[in-house]
């Protein structure tokens, strides 16, 4: 497979996609890739000015966009995709979407029959077995929790370790500490913004200018930094 995982769209007082899109650029390869885009997370803006927005970034690294609304066969735009991008936003409604839409096997088998797949926040998310480590509010009720399964561990995008003043709920390692009580038995990978996994070739590599910090039920959490052998989530 080949995934190119990010954990934000956007860095404070960036533009959208501005910081990954060499690295976008580097994956799809030199010659001009149209991907197909999967823009489910949307909410609070449609899925045209979606597909606009990202169109832009993408054809500043040689590569396009099309988004999936546009065909009337959404299965067979994801069988005949040569890549596939999945933005973020609410990963429950992203989900939803996927499944009503019958896509989440199609694009699972795609992907594992070598055609690259980017994802960024919740596009990112959905790339681990199930979406329980997202951070957004179920705002609506997937059928199942199940997404692609294309990894053996979950990552929790935008992953912080600060506790703002006067805050009294629970930490973001908390949640995660919550969900492997519950799911003993896998990784979490906290993806801090800016950074993002690259895995291809049976090799996985952290880019950016910040460590993941990787939590295992038992085990106190460790911190990888950039070049650090991570082979152990695969």
């Amino acid at each position: 497979m080949k995934l190119l995982l990010i954990s934000n769209s956007t860095n404070a007082g960036e533009a959208y996609l501005d910081y990954p899109k060499q690295q976008i650029g580097d994956f799809l390869g030199e010659k001009p890739v149209k991907a197909l885009f999967i823009p489910y997370a949307a909410v609070t803006f449609s899925f045209s000015d979606y597909e606009k927005k990202v169109s832009e970034r993408f054809r500043e690294v040689g590569h396009n966009i099309v988004s999936i609304h546009r065909f009337e066969d959404p299965v067979r735009a994801v069988k005949e995709a040569h890549a596939i991008v999945v933005g973020g936003g609410n990963t429950w409604q992203l989900t939803r979407m996927m499944q009503e839409q019958g896509l989440i096997f199609p694009i699972a088998d795609k992907v594992k029959g070598g055609v690259p797949y980017i994802g960024w926040s919740a596009g990112s998310n959905v790339a681990c077995p199930t979406l329980k480590t997202t951070n957004d509010m179920p705002i609506v009720e997937p059928k199942t929790f199940s997404t692609f399964n294309l990894l053996k561990f979950q990552i929790n995008p935008h992953y912080l370790d600060a506790n703002p003043e006067g805050h009294a709920g629970e930490t973001r390692e908390m949640r995660i500490e919550e969900f492997l009580v519950a799911n003993p038995d896998i990784f979490v990978v906290g993806l801090r913004e800016g950074t993002m996994l690259r895995i291809e070739e049976g090799e996985i590599e952290l880019i950016g200018p910040r460590p993941a910090r990787i939590f295992k039920k038992g085990d106190k959490p460790i911190e990888i930094p950039p070049g650090e052998d991570l082979s152990f989530l695969l």
